[in-house]
């Protein structure tokens, strides 16, 4: 602030000092040392001017610093009055708030007293309704209270009548006791009875139906001892058929056998076949038959005809062919064939003579 009034000052005298020119016709006919004499004089008018000013405006700031003074401090006691006016109204909120909340802490409890006083008559009401009642058992007990003093009196083992009386309740919760124990004693019995008639009727059940199980069983035992019976029957036909069976093959391979052995003589053939494969010893017979029938046609030719004799039959492929056909049958399925190792030779005996063959 006093840079700017001392800036103000000296725009004042810049514009003093520009008011104050000499006008140029004087200068003109004016030395230059009365022109210096001249400015000096300005210039010292300009310092009074300029000091006067400064004077006067330090009277000025110090005036305006004493009143900033004063100021701040008319501002401080400002300051702390309204302070302690806030102080004072918020003393005088709290002093009120606490007035008020006492004030209805007080209804309130005028209030609950009310309430407690209404209270406290109606317990009043009912004690005194309680005392009268209490009054009447009391008169209608006394005769008790009379026969208990005469029972204290007759007896040594209790001091006072409530001691009697906690005998007497002793005994009663333990007559309760025993029977809630009777009770549940009981019920764990019926509970344990409808168990056990459960059981048994379960068990009866299972009985039953093992039993129906039992009868079941035997019946099919009786059925399956009825057909192993048939079984073992069945298998003692089929071990016999099977034994004639067998027999009889064993017949019949040693029949081709000696007609395989007869050949292999009749012709002189080296004994190369097995005595098991009787297909071979077949096949040779088989062309043994076929050679004698072949060589018999041509003999036959050769020979003139003799009309008395009786003709003989050729003996044809047919023929062999059944004979070989029937020993492959007797070979393959021995089990089914219904003629026996007699009846096989003598039909092979008369498959040779029917074709001509001496063997």
């Amino acid at each position: 602030m006093a840079s700017d009034l001392e800036e103000r000052v000296r725009a004042a005298i810049q514009e003093k000092l520009t008011m104050m020119k000499i006008p140029e016709k004087e200068n003109d006919f004016l030395p230059s040392s009365c022109c210096l004499l001249e400015k000096q004089r300005e210039l010292a008018e300009v310092e009074k001017t300029f000091s006067a000013t400064k004077e006067d405006f330090q009277k000025k700031m110090d005036h305006l610093q004493q009143r900033r003074q004063e100021l701040e401090r008319k501002e401080g006691q400002l300051k702390q009055a309204i302070l302690k006016f806030d102080k004072f109204l918020k003393e005088n909120d709290a002093k009120r708030s606490r007035a008020m909340r006492k004030a209805e802490q007080e209804k309130q409890q005028m209030a609950h007293k009310k309430v407690e006083a209404e209270r406290l008559q109606e317990e009043i009401a009912r004690l005194t309704t309680a005392k009268t009642r209490l009054q009447g058992r009391l008169a209608a007990h006394k005769p008790f209270c009379e026969y208990l003093q005469e029972v204290l009196g007759k007896t040594e083992q209790f001091q006072d009548i409530s001691e009697l009386i906690g005998r007497f309740e002793t005994l009663r919760a333990t007559q309760v006791s025993l029977v809630r124990r009777e009770q549940v004693a009981r019920e764990a019995v019926e509970e344990e009875r409808s168990r056990l008639q459960q059981y048994l009727d379960e068990s009866s059940n299972r009985i039953l139906q093992q039993n129906n199980m039992v009868a079941e069983l035997q019946d099919q035992l009786e059925q399956t001892q009825g057909k192993v019976l048939e079984l073992e029957s069945n298998w003692i036909c089929i071990q016999n058929t099977a034994a004639s069976k067998t027999l009889e093959l064993g017949q019949i391979k040693l029949a081709a056998l000696n007609l395989f052995q007869m050949v292999i003589k009749h012709r002189k053939l080296p004994m190369n076949v097995p005595q098991e494969d009787t297909d071979a010893q077949l096949d040779a017979v088989q062309l043994c038959v076929e050679d004698l029938t072949a060589i018999l046609a041509d003999f036959r030719k050769a020979e003139p005809p003799q009309p008395s004799q009786p003709e003989k039959r050729v003996p044809s492929q047919a023929s062999t062919s059944a004979s070989r056909s029937l020993l492959s049958k007797v070979r393959i399925a021995p089990t089914t064939s219904s003629v026996t190792c007699t009846t096989d030779l003598l039909i092979l005996g008369k498959i040779k003579l029917s074709n001509g063959i001496v063997l």
